[in-house]
């Protein structure tokens, strides 16, 4: 069978199933409304009550005709349902988008983009890309409804002028609801990105809950209005699932400083945070527990590696949040919240052992967040959950489908999600994450950066070395190949460089494969560093690197990330690879200096490359420098 047509049976499967409960127009969480059995029946009068509760997730159930709306939760006129830019929400999430259209869908299938650079504001130098016969997406700094750009506002002018128009030169990207890809960006940004990334999201989940909400309100009066008549046919204003934001985080850690930024948007009294003690217990610290990174003083570990890994770095967590009127209720169950904030590893366990996705299938949001940490752990759960994103369910869940939009049902939800991707450095993974996982009609920014050469020790001589490859899939081979008969027998054939030499290997497979080939074949003495190695194994082998026991010593670029030892003995360093983070290149060739008496004469540096290391080549060498590498290989 087709795709087409296994999408039309699972489409009339779910039909038919939701026709059976045709006295109910539900939106909430399984336990909190249990199903009642398919074949009860029921009056055809329906009502609406709205509890602070549970205010998006509203039921319209038949037996209470015509009870009032709950004031509390309704959308009260003062405050503006259509304020604060709903137009661009309406446009682009609303039953209709006027960007979606059989020809846009085929552009971004055939991957034809049209392509334009410019600058944007304090973001800098981007890279605009729309379907090919699409108007670029239009920006605009009002999308904010007032109840959350006041405080908003009030915040920002108690900060540098320079982080405020950051901070609004972001929001009017995001208003466009067009992808947006930060690569590069600077610790020093990541926080002011957080507020204005969780002000979007909040944002785009209050205006979702407003328009259920007066919906609602509409049914409340057409029934009142005609008791025995048809209600309303334009109110198509859900997905199948509640849950339309989805944050992909490294650790706990990352999940406590996102809760802040989106608990700073909804500050007491107005907003009451539920289960917040229980939230800060499972995602912090421990009582009694010092977090040595936090409490060393500045300059003992480097930036990156504190903001990284201080707090709780557990990898494994998934949590719900439901947004109300005067709420924000943290541990709620994925049918019947708002926004998943999850590690990869949390979200692919839980679609293992469920044996269903159903919750992603409504995301219209999706921020992923220290995607230089990702590339660290596992990619492979980034992209099983990316390839869980936006399917069509395999149960109804209670869906009342005549609220559901039509997009959904046409199985467009991914064309029209925005993706939000922010790293510190850019990989090869995450640029193809962004080019070939991002499908959004409405277009797609990527901010670009021209790097400077990292700084090292005055005197040492770089030796960068070129071997050829005409296919990126040959790479791992051609590398191997040119390492072990071209560069390492020749650095054995040197008296000096055939001790005290450390091998930086930046990828994990290849890590492997060297190992293996030094255990066979190398005839030398070697130690071994690999994020593997138990504190044991580490003492062991920079003590026997550091005395002369052995000669050689492999270190993982994965080691590094989450150790970060200063090695003692080291007068040779041979890159495998590039590093994908610069400052490691930097820190590892500072590290002879480490033992007194030692001067730059007495290190060397190769570094093996191909055309295919670019990003990581053009953040050790620079911009400028690395297209002479490229241009002279």
């Amino acid at each position: 069978m087709s795709n087409a047509n296994s999408t039309t049976t699972r489409l009339l499967t779910l039909l038919n199933v939701s026709a059976t409960k045709s006295g109910k127009r539900k939106w909430s969480a399984v336990e909190e409304f249990p199903s009642e059995k398919l074949n009860k029946r029921k009056t055809a009068r329906f009502d609406t009550s709205v509890s602070d509760e549970n205010p998006a997730a509203t039921e319209i159930i038949v037996d209470i005709p015509g009870e009032p709306v709950d004031t509390d939760t309704a959308p009260p006129e003062a405050e503006g349902e259509d304020e604060g830019g709903s137009d661009a929400y309406e446009s682009h999430f609303g039953p209709t988008p006027s960007l979606l259209s059989d020809s846009s869908r085929a552009s971004v299938d055939r991957k034809a983009w049209t392509t334009s650079r410019g600058t944007c504001g304090k973001l800098g130098a981007v890279v605009e890309l729309v379907p090919e016969g699409s108007q670029p997406g239009t920006s605009s700094d009002t999308a904010i409804l007032e109840r959350l750009r006041t405080p908003f506002r009030k915040r920002q002018a108690k900060q540098p002028r320079d982080q405020t128009e950051l901070q609004n030169d972001l929001l009017s990207v995001l208003s466009s609801h067009r992808d947006v890809y930060l690569p590069s960006t600077p610790w020093e940004h990541k926080k002011s990105f957080r507020e204005s990334i969780s002000l979007h999201a909040i944002n785009h989940v209050t205006k979702k809950r407003r328009r259920v909400l007066k919906n609602n309100e509409r049914l409340v009066h057409a029934t009142k209005a005609d008791p025995t008549g048809s209600p309303p046919e334009d109110v198509q204003d859900q997905g199948f699932t509640r849950p339309s934001v989805l944050i992909l985080l490294p650790f706990r850690s990352s999940a406590l400083d996102w809760f802040t930024a989106l608990t700073s948007h909804t500050p007491a009294p107005a907003f009451q945070v539920e289960n917040q003690s229980r939230f800060i217990a499972e995602y912090g610290l421990s009582p009694g527990m010092v977090d040595k990174l936090a409490a060393a003083e500045p300059g003992t570990y480097a930036r990156d590696h504190v903001e990284t890994f201080k707090g709780n770095v557990d990898d494994n967590f998934r949590v719900g949040i439901k947004l109300t009127r005067k709420s924000v209720k943290m541990f709620s169950e994925f049918y019947g919240c708002d926004i998943i904030m999850a590690s990869p590893l949390g979200l692919r366990r839980s679609i293992e052992k469920e044996k269903s996705a159903d919750y992603l299938s409504s995301i219209e949001v999706l921020i992923v967040d220290q995607l230089e940490a990702l590339t660290m752990q596992n990619w492979e759960h980034v992209k099983f959950v990316m390839s869980h994103m936006n399917k069509l369910p395999k149960d109804s869940h209670n869906t009342d489908f005549s609220r559901i939009k039509p997009w959904y049902l046409d199985g467009h939800a991914e064309y029209l999600r925005q993706s939000i991707l922010i790293s510190a450095l850019e990989t090869p993974e995450t640029r193809s994450l962004f080019n070939s996982n991002l499908k959004n009609v409405a277009g797609k920014l990527r901010v670009e950066r021209r790097w400077s050469p990292v700084q090292v020790p005055e005197g040492i001589d770089q030796n960068f070395t070129h071997f050829d490859c005409a296919n990126p899939k040959d790479e791992a081979d051609k590398r191997f190949n040119y390492f072990t008969t071209q560069l390492l027998p020749l650095v054995l054939k040197s008296a000096v460089q055939s001790s005290n030499t450390a091998v930086f290997v930046p990828s994990s497979f290849d890590f492997i494969r060297v190992q293996n080939y030094f255990k066979k074949h190398a005839g030398v003495s070697f130690a071994v560093l690999s994020e593997y190695s138990t504190n044991q194994d580490i003492s062991r082998a920079r003590q026997a690197f550091f005395g002369g026991k052995k000669a050689f010593l492999l270190i993982s670029e994965r080691f590094h990330f989450y150790k970060r030892y200063k090695i003692r003995g080291i007068r040779n360093l041979i890159f495998y690879g590039p590093p994908d983070h610069p400052q490691f290149y930097t820190e590892l060739l500072s590290c002879p200096f480490l033992d007194d008496g030692v001067e730059a004469s007495d290190v060397t540096c190769r570094v093996l490359y191909s055309k295919y290391d670019w990003f990581r080549l053009e953040r050790v060498a620079g911009t400028e420098g690395a297209t002479e590498l490229i241009k002279a290989a």
